[in-house]
């Protein structure tokens, strides 16, 4: 009998291998990249025309699933399948407004074929967050809509929407804005949490260092621990969210919110660096205001304002757009054409140009200052165009914090053993080397993965043998061990 290794973190079924869900991006003017080899992504056209809020999700191999816009002119949500048709039953009655980050899709907790669209009526249409239900075992495995615009909230939500992994790896945290007219004098974040079980009951946090509108974004780091709150009056501070009990808590105001509209204040779009030490935030022009900036903070640095370090500067007719943290690791900023006297959605046959084919990227988002490599225009989109949006994916590979109260999955089958195998991990925990033994063999690709689920060591394996793993950071690790009949698993401890 053959065994099979693999380290991985979340052991619910439907949920495995998810570093692949985010390889496909569709956006802008028919536009999409292929991430499915990172180190050469591509271009490649897909259906849609949105200037904003756009999401897309694929399966565990990287292939497109469905993607899905909101339309500004028609205030609605339309659903694309991998065809790149319209979804049956995808284009009517799904809430939108045509916003910038009012969509997120993720997979419904134990189950292998529903997916959540979660979508907002953000800022003037429809007041409230909804959700509808999308079922990939219809239409030929090409998907259908079977639930649409069910509400779970009927307040009126800023133009921000994300998700991220509850602490056990499988189940999803919903985190939103609240936004008013006229403006009220509270802060207020509202959480959901999303399970096999359903979507629970509302959770709020109020915070009184900032009015709510409804241009406002919310970004989360790379380890889910971190949000960071960005507004066009000016505000920016970043909270702790604990990924266990969904908690928002000690905000770090870095620029509170002004009256009087500044250059480098107009804060749009942001993302975290790959390691989550650098944080980017593109900035909006406003009546009045021509030039638009790319700032670069250094989030270590006490204040942290007094790390601003603009990378790039620009005039109309450059509209900026979304900044997005890409499989490739490198970041991606679009920005639109905005000829003067004409509008900027739809664009007109005749405008293609050098801003609306490209993306700007940053090719080393975790290095500061000029070493972060940005280069304008410079990922040609094959000939299609770019509005101001770029996908809103949330991280689908993010793991289980290992240890953690909450890692409820890993505890349930933590060194379980099914039948007969019999392998022994040793010395556990190990300062730097590693045994494995079994009386049955031993063929295949060994993975090794941090807390994050980012692969930190691989190697084919034959036999009984030791692996010298004195690189790894102190710190929790599991091993699964995966037969034709058999199951093990194994957490591992590295100490200092």
């Amino acid at each position: 009998m053959k065994l099979f290794f693999s380290i991985i973190f979340i052991f619910s079924f439907s949920l495995t291998n998810a570093q692949n869900r985010n390889s496909i991006w569709c956006f802008g003017d028919s536009a999409g990249i292929d991430f499915r080899n990172p180190s050469a992504p591509i271009p490649f056209n897909s259906g849609m025309d949105g200037r904003g809020s756009c999401a897309s999700i694929s399966d565990s191999s990287g292939n497109l699933l469905f993607y899905t816009e909101t339309y500004v002119s028609l205030a609605k949500t339309i659903v694309w399948n991998s065809m790149h048709d319209t979804m049956y039953n995808g284009a009517d009655s799904i809430i939108g407004d045509g916003l910038y980050n009012e969509l997120q899709i993720i997979p419904f907790p134990g189950n292998n074929h529903l997916f959540y669209l979660f979508h907002t009526g953000a800022h003037t249409y429809f007041d409230g967050i909804y959700y509808s239900l999308i079922d990939m075992g219809l239409d030929q495995g090409r998907g259908a809509v079977v639930l649409k615009s069910v509400t779970i909230n009927n307040n009126r939500i800023a133009d921000c929407i994300q998700v991220v992994k509850h602490a056990n790896g499988r189940d999803w945290w919903i985190i939103s804005k609240l936004s008013s007219s006229p403006f009220t004098s509270y802060n207020r974040f509202i959480v959901y949490l999303i399970s096999p079980s359903g979507i629970s009951q509302e959770i709020n946090y109020d915070f009184n260092d900032a009015k709510d509108i409804d241009f406002q974004k919310i970004i989360i780091n790379p380890e889910g621990s971190k949000i960071m709150s960005l507004r066009l009056n000016g505000f920016m501070c970043e909270y702790d969210f604990d990924r266990c009990s969904g908690v928002i808590n000690n905000p770090q105001v870095i620029y509170p919110e002004i009256t009087t509209p500044s250059l480098n204040r107009l804060f749009w779009e942001g993302s975290y660096s790959p390691d989550g030490n650098l944080f980017y935030v593109s900035t909006s022009r406003w009546t009045g205001v021509d030039q638009s900036y790319l700032i670069q903070y250094d989030l270590s640095v006490n204040p942290v304002s007094a790390s601003a370090d603009t990378l790039d500067s620009s005039l109309a007719p450059v509209g900026p757009g979304a900044i997005r943290l890409a499989p490739d690791g490198k970041i991606y900023y679009s920005r639109a054409y905005e000829s003067p006297g004409h509008n900027s959605f739809p664009y007109a046959d005749t405008m293609y140009n050098y801003i609306n084919m490209n993306l700007s990227v940053i090719n080393n988002p975790d290095q500061p200052g000029a070493a972060c490599d940005f280069q304008p225009f410079s990922f040609y989109l094959g000939g299609k165009r770019t509005y101001y949006g770029l996908p809103s994916n949330p991280d689908y590979q993010l793991g289980p914090v290992i240890g953690s109260a909450c890692d409820s999955l890993l505890n349930s089958v933590d060194d379980r053993i099914v039948e007969e195998i019999r392998i022994e991990v040793f010395p556990n925990p190990f300062l730097k080397t590693i045994t494995f033994q079994s009386i049955s063999q031993i063929d295949g690709m060994l993975k090794v993965y941090n807390k994050l689920g980012n692969i930190v060591f691989s190697k084919q394996v034959s036999g009984n043998q030791s692996l010298d793993l004195a690189f790894l950071p102190s710190g929790n690790y599991v091993i699964e061990i995966i037969g034709s009949e058999n199951v093990f698993r194994k957490r591992i401890v590295k100490l200092d």
